[in-house]
């Protein structure tokens, strides 16, 4: 009966132990200040996932030693007994107000957020409806970046592209970064921004005639040269494509400002209602104005 029993006590002493490394590395105190105590995994909780994985020695150093400071300061705080400072007590409760008021918003449009979708035939029809609104405000440039390691490379690409050969393929043949610099090239660009980081690139850029390409530039250890596509003026109307998720996203936005309104609008007339508003020395003008002034942060 021994023999049997002794491999059923060793399993649980190393599962006992194995939770108790578990709770352990869980509760790993980085700091302590006074009665206050900062574990490892509340730290980890606040700092951002691409400082840790960079360096997360130093971005746990960092964040303990901000957190020290600020426990040190509260900790003075709570000896010269600022919580019962008037001044301070009014600024938490405007700064409790606020909280709550972005809270409870944000509860009562989570409360509509199935009728709040807009579709892309809404989008569409807005844009139609209101293309005048929407105009470029400075030169809009399509155009081909090739970048390559050297001089004869970006030599080939050049000859290849002015006998017609197909730019994907060119690309993929001679130049660095080619995948991106393909997605690029189906997109538009403000001239402000075009040919990158180089800036004799968008001296080209603003120079070029459609299909024409620019000379040879080199630039640190590597050769560009960027071909234009296409222009569009200042003052055009974009295309559609350009701006349909932009579009969504406002009118998305407007109605949940109009949804939030009205049931604001909707709470003010209750309490209207029941007699439990009263506003004193303001003319009568101002309490009706309420249900049209509500606006959605």
């Amino acid at each position: 009966m021994r023999i049997k029993i002794l491999p059923l006590l060793l399993i649980a002493l190393v599962m006992t132990q194995a939770c108790q490394t578990n709770s352990s590395s869980e509760t790993v105190i980085l700091a302590e200040v006074g009665n206050m105590a900062l574990t490892k995994s509340e730290a980890e909780s606040f700092i951002p996932k691409n400082a840790l994985q960079a360096d997360s020695s130093l971005a746990l150093k960092k964040y303990t030693d901000d957190w020290v400071r600020k426990q040190v300061i509260l900790q003075e705080a709570d000896r010269l007994n600022f919580a019962n400072r008037r001044d301070v007590r009014e600024r938490l409760k405007r700064v409790q107000d606020e909280f709550m008021l972005q809270a409870v918003q944000d509860y009562i449009i989570s409360e509509f957020e199935d009728d709040m979708s807009v579709s892309e035939l809404e989008a569409r029809n807005y844009y139609q409806q209101n293309k005048e609104k929407f105009t470029l405000e400075e030169q809009y440039v399509q155009y081909r970046h090739v970048v390559t390691e050297t001089m004869a490379d970006a030599q080939n690409a050049k000859r290849e592209l002015m006998r017609g050969t197909d730019w994907e393929t060119v690309a993929k043949r001679y130049s660095k970064y080619a995948d991106l610099k393909i997605r690029e090239s189906q997109k538009f660009w403000p001239i402000s921004i075009s040919g990158g980081d180089v800036n004799m690139l968008n001296r080209y850029l603003r120079v070029n005639g459609p299909s024409e390409i620019s000379p040879i530039y080199r630039s640190g250890n590597e050769y560009h040269f960027v071909q234009l596509i296409e222009e569009r003026p200042e003052g055009d109307h974009p295309d559609l494509d350009w701006l349909i998720e932009q579009i969504r996203e406002w009118l998305t936005l407007e109605k949940r400002k109009r949804a939030f309104n009205t049931y604001v609008k909707n709470l003010y007339l209750q309490a209207q209602a029941n007699n439990e508003i009263k506003i004193y020395n303001q003319s009568e003008e101002s309490s009706s104005a309420f249900a049209d002034t509500v606006s959605l942060n």
